[in-house]
């Protein structure tokens, strides 16, 4: 007879995946799956910082191709990176509250 799926040989990621879950049952964490209203909300985030992300790219191409030397350019990459990793931090902290609010019901 032909062996179950769970008899099936695991990848290395399902092993570490399966060793998590039990680390997590261990340690009494519980998974709770978000509501439809929950991934409606988060694929909003998404979206909006993804096009305020888009818009600093614009931004910087557009200032990076008149800055007139490599001082200035230099400068206005430091403030694109800031601004790119400010943003970030701002869309998975509102990511995180949508996701701690699931935890709370």
């Amino acid at each position: 007879m032909i062996g179950s799926m769970d008899d099936a040989p695991k990848s290395a990621v399902e092993l570490a995946m399966a060793r998590l879950r039990q680390k997590d049952a261990d340690a009494g964490v519980t998974e709770t799956p978000l509501t439809g209203e929950q991934k409606a909300e988060i694929a909003s985030v998404r979206q909006t910082y993804a096009a305020k992300l888009a818009q600093e790219e614009i931004l910087y191409k557009a200032k990076a191709m008149g800055a007139p030397d490599f001082e200035t350019r230099q400068t206005i990459e430091e403030h694109y990176r800031r601004d790119v990793e400010r943003l970030t931090h701002e869309r998975d902290r509102k990511i995180e509250k949508i996701r701690a609010a699931n935890s709370e019901l």
